[in-house]
């Protein structure tokens, strides 16, 4: 009697083309690296989640209940061409047990579609390759209700890996994020503004296997620190949670006011742009960083012409990559959509108090040389001293010891909740709550009853904050406080 039991769910990793075609030595690392970067990943997830090394492959078995959440971290790590679900059966060494299980595991998918088996065998059998497709495919044809082989244009593939006696069945198959490991290339500090280009050139370097640590510059507001520390946290967690990366945030405030003081308008926008690169540079140095990322794109702003681009980089001796510079916006925000940062990018408050009269588009060397001659740079070391440094895991806590906003964990009828999350469904409470996205909030807040008191609610309390910050600061809304329930 045969044996109908799955005896194990597994992903099969297949690694990134530029991985394979390095030497031996380079091969082995980013192996390694990718195998304990899943390691890592899935330690926080379940320690009942398997992940095994081989040198052209690495499988990863999972509980089924964790499955969906498996596949998507692997959806979402780099160094990964392409992932294949299988169905693994152990002691399958004749052509009869494979016929027969194959048989139970597809037979029924197959109905009225053509089809072909193609089938990849390692190790020895006393039967070749081509015999196991014609075996299997002629059981299938006989055992289902199929509409025929096609071996050149079938509308379904049936997918076999046969490893000695361990007989793999492909049952999906994904596209990956292609890239090398994170921490096989090396560390970078990505200048962020929560905006679709600096969110989407942090993406872009993390999937190519670079360690990205995020940089922020506090112009003045507060909100606007706690949503980009949510969106580091947002990319860290999906893309980069293999590796702990730092987050530095600078004050601001007063290397503005030195600006005012001491630039001509026209200058403004890039000295702002020299002085952020001069300090990422001073802390890029105490982390033993060697390169900067910024999200600029040539032509979008004033200070973004290559001339004023080469003004801005002449004060920083270190690799700056700037991965947008030939994009259009459209492509950018197609990638922000497709990355999930789009909406916080939406809803991003913004503090520039450095706007310029008439920017220049093409900067003078010799001018830059003068205005640059004015600045008081003590206050820039001052703000680089200042420089508050956590680990992005540890954002959540230090968002919530903040507290900018006050929290109620306790509800009344005097209250009205606010469910600020992004999916469909609306939080239950003991008072009258309500729907309204994050992204829709600006401009649907206006419409409640000024007379009520709101509290915001999302699952960590990151984006709650954010958004009352923003209203209080920009709309003078003193009833919107924070609710986050007790645990337990």
């Amino acid at each position: 009697m045969q044996e109908t039991a799955i005896q194990t769910q597994k992903f099969i990793l297949k690694l990134f083309p530029e991985i394979m075609i390095k030497g031996s030595s380079a091969k082995r690392q980013m192996v390694g690296q990718l195998y304990t970067n899943l390691l890592n990943i899935f330690e926080r997830i379940d320690t009942s989640i398997k992940v095994r090394k081989f040198s052209d492959k690495i499988e990863v078995i999972s509980p089924i209940d964790l499955l969906p959440e498996v596949r998507q971290k692997l959806l979402d790590t780099s160094g990964i061409e392409q992932i294949l679900e299988a169905l693994q059966f152990d002691a399958m060494d004749t052509l009869e047990k494979i016929k027969v299980k194959v048989g139970e595991v597809v037979a029924s998918s197959l109905e009225g579609k053509s089809f072909v088996v193609r089938a990849k065998r390692t190790g020895k059998h006393s039967f070749n390759s081509v015999e196991l497709e014609r075996t299997v495919g002629g059981y299938l044809l006989a055992h289902s209700k199929a509409k025929s082989v096609d071996l050149k244009n079938p509308e379904t593939t049936v997918q076999l890996e046969l490893i000695e006696s361990q007989l793999n069945i492909i049952t999906a198959r994904y596209k990956g994020l292609s890239g090398f490991p994170i921490g096989t290339q090396g560390d970078i500090l990505s200048l962020m503004s929560g905006g679709f280009d600096s969110t989407v050139a942090s993406y872009l370097t993390m999937k190519r296997g670079i360690k990205t640590h995020f940089i922020f510059f506090n112009l003045g507001g507060n909100a606007h620190e706690i949503g980009v520390k949510q969106v580091a946290l947002y990319l860290w967690n999906r893309f980069g949670s293999s590796h702990k990366v730092k987050f530095i945030s600078v004050p601001f405030d007063a290397v503005i006011e030195e600006i005012f003081r001491s630039t001509p308008p026209t200058y403004m926008g890039v000295t702002l742009k020299r002085l952020m690169l001069m300090a990422s540079e001073k802390i890029a140095d105490t982390m033993e960083i060697d390169a900067l990322v910024t999200g600029e794109s040539v032509a979008q702003v004033s200070s973004q012409t290559l001339r004023n681009l080469a003004l801005i980089d002449e004060v920083s001796n270190k690799l700056i990559l700037r991965p947008l510079s030939t994009m259009n916006k459209p492509e950018i925000i197609s990638i922000a959509n497709d990355i999930g940062t789009r909406h916080f990018a939406e809803s991003m408050p913004e503090y520039c108090g450095v706007i310029s009269q008439n920017p220049i588009t093409h900067g003078s060397f010799k001018r830059m040389q003068k205005v640059a001659q004015q600045f008081n740079y003590e206050v820039l070391d001052k703000a680089v001293d200042d420089a508050q440094h956590i680990y992005v895991h540890e954002i959540v806590e230090d968002i919530n010891n903040l507290a900018a906003v006050e929290v109620v964990n306790e509800l009344s009828d005097e209250f009205v909740v606010i469910d600020i999350r992004a999916e469909d469904d609306c939080v239950t409470t003991s008072c009258e709550s309500i729907k309204i996205p994050f992204h829709k909030l600006k401009k649907e807040f206006k419409n409640l009853d000024a007379e009520k008191e709101y509290l915001l609610y999302c699952d960590k309390g990151i984006m709650s904050q954010l958004h009352a910050q923003y209203l209080r600061d920009e709309f003078g809304c003193t009833n919107v406080r924070v609710y986050r329930p007790k645990e337990g």
